[in-house]
């Protein structure tokens, strides 16, 4: 397949005219071509309209149909080959098995999310039955089920070209929830983008989904974006990116006559608690973990390990020596874009510029493009009096609080934002001061993870990948895992409805074989 510069409007391909969009080799900040078309607000417009012409039809398609269509999706992702994954590379700079192991992951996000439908548990179908005889007055019958909200509008990411761009997560999650999907490509990656858009385009044809449950527009200016969350007909909005772009997409989503859900994933230094006895244990060895986890893809993951919260002493001092022999030995890397190598180095330069910070390392110096790896370290007095510290660096640089006890621990992670994650790491004797500690995080993360590091997010039923504000919008939802579905639901209740009317998901029959909650109990289909 030809990479041909074009965007997806439903059915048609075809190039845009409202100005030019460029790939950009991230090595070498080259230009890639073809050119992109940008979308003009016409564009915008009847991608919009088809949209929310084919949301009634799509809906209601079967879930057996709706599994199949993922499936097909992710098959015709792999039938991309090389190309895809060459393009991707050249784009985003990352090794050829990061991309094999995240094209990977995007296909198993769809497979999930199958398996969600043929499961039917989503729809949390509930059924309370008429109590004509109750006294003092009588029970109507009312059924529920969770229905799709419309139309979605999904950016793409640019530090995950494909599990959280096209048809990543939020793709997945809305298409199976029943919500067709207005993409607005990320300029950072738009070859790898026309190609997975393709990929959906041919599975949408192959499976006769409506026209307009998929289409892929390139925006050479920021209005298209603004345009799409502020569309009527989109219902609702995934976004990964930074807390700049999530704030004003929110602030447009909120401003509407009808305003609406952003799901945004923004910014998160996913803190790190290193605790006595581990840090006596094996001080050093947590150094070098850390760091591999620091520089795994320049460090450029939301669940980075921006901050390490650690009581002073000689396991603290084991932990930095170990840390400081492993980044020195580490190699600039490549970053995504140039404006987020330069990003992370006005990030660093702020940081090391900062009059209560010290530098404990830098990796290697390396060439145009390339990120420095920096470790600092602050105490924690002057960590909770500077607010600008807790500012995303988005690279491989992190920051040591140490602190003088367990009381100053707890003071630190109270003056902490909302995180995605955070890590501790302990031995069996550090449970009890570990207790002490666990209330707070659970206030301030999503996910919490024990002797080890938020980067890999396992694509599962149970994981959570959300967090509170600034980390997420919502820190009640996760765009990771099978309840990823959730945010592009809502429940309708139905009274007194005659069997006929009913959804298939609540007739008395239970056609779809459901489990379903039956006067407040969970009830098996029947054999």
């Amino acid at each position: 397949m030809t990479i041909q510069g074009e965007q997806i409007i439903g059915q048609a391909i075809s190039k845009g005219g409202q100005g030019t969009v460029y790939g950009i080799a991230a090595a070498t900040g080259e230009k890639l071509e073809p050119a992109f078309g940008g979308a003009s607000k016409a564009d915008l417009g009847r991608a919009c309209a088809l949209a929310d012409a084919a949301f009634d039809t799509y809906r209601e398609t079967s879930l057996e149909d709706r599994a199949r269509f993922l499936e097909t999706i992710a098959d015709e992702i792999l039938a991309l080959g090389d190309e895809l994954v060459e393009r991707c590379m050249a784009e985003s700079g990352l090794p050829r098995p990061r991309i094999e192991g995240e094209r990977g992951r995007t296909m198993g996000q769809l497979r999930l999310f199958a398996g969600v439908l043929r499961d039917g548990g989503y729809l949390d179908a509930r059924i309370d039955p008429a109590m004509p005889d109750r006294q003092p007055l009588p029970r109507p019958d009312l059924r529920l089920r969770n229905v799709p909200v419309g139309p979605v509008a999904v950016f793409g990411a640019s530090n995950f070209p494909l599990a959280f761009s096209v048809a990543g997560g939020d793709t997945a999650s809305a298409l199976a929830a029943g919500c067709p999907v207005v993409v607005k490509a990320h300029s950072a990656h738009p070859g790898t983008s026309e190609l997975v858009g393709r990929a959906v385009h041919a599975a949408v044809e192959k499976c006769g989904m409506p026209e307009g449950t998929f289409s892929l527009l390139f925006a050479a200016e920021r209005a298209i974006g603004e345009g799409l969350v502020a569309d009527h007909r989109i219902k609702a909005v995934g976004f990964t990116g930074s807390r700049t772009g999530g704030t004003a997409l929110m602030k447009i989503a909120a401003n509407r006559p009808e305003p609406i859900p952003v799901y945004a994933e923004m910014s998160s230094i996913n803190p790190v608690l290193l605790f006595l006895g581990a840090l006596k244990e094996r001080g050093a060895a947590i150094g070098k973990a850390f760091v591999g986890s620091l520089t795994l893809g320049a460090g450029q993951f939301c669940t980075n390990p921006g901050l390490i919260i650690a009581v002073e002493g000689e396991g603290l001092d084991a932990f930095l020596r170990g840390a400081e022999e492993a980044l020195v030995a580490a190699p600039a890397a490549v970053m995504l874009t140039p404006g987020i190598c330069s990003a992370y180095a006005k990030g660093v330069a702020a940081v090391e510029g900062h009059a209560s910070v010290s530098v404990v390392a830098k990796g290697q110096a390396g060439e145009t493009l390339r990120g420095q790896a920096a470790l600092f370290r602050v105490s924690a007095s002057d960590f909770v009096k500077s607010a600008e510290l807790q500012d995303e660096m988005f690279g491989s640089a992190s920051i040591v609080v140490v602190c003088r006890d367990a009381a100053e621990i707890k003071s630190v992670v109270s003056a902490l934002e909302g995180q995605l994650t955070a890590a501790i790491h302990i031995t069996e004797g550090d449970h009890e001061a570990a207790r002490a500690v666990l209330p707070l995080l659970e206030r301030k993360a999503g996910r919490i993870l024990v002797n080890g590091f938020g980067t890999g997010v396992e694509v599962a039923h149970a994981m959570v990948h959300g967090g509170p504000y600034p980390s997420t919008a919502d820190g009640r939802s996760t765009s990771v895992g099978s309840k990823a579905i959730d945010r592009f639901l809502r429940p309708v209740c139905y009274q007194d409805l005659p069997d006929g009317l009913l959804p298939d998901a609540l007739k008395d029959a239970n056609p779809l074989g459901l489990w379903r909650r039956m006067d407040g109990k969970m009830t098996a289909p029947k054999a």
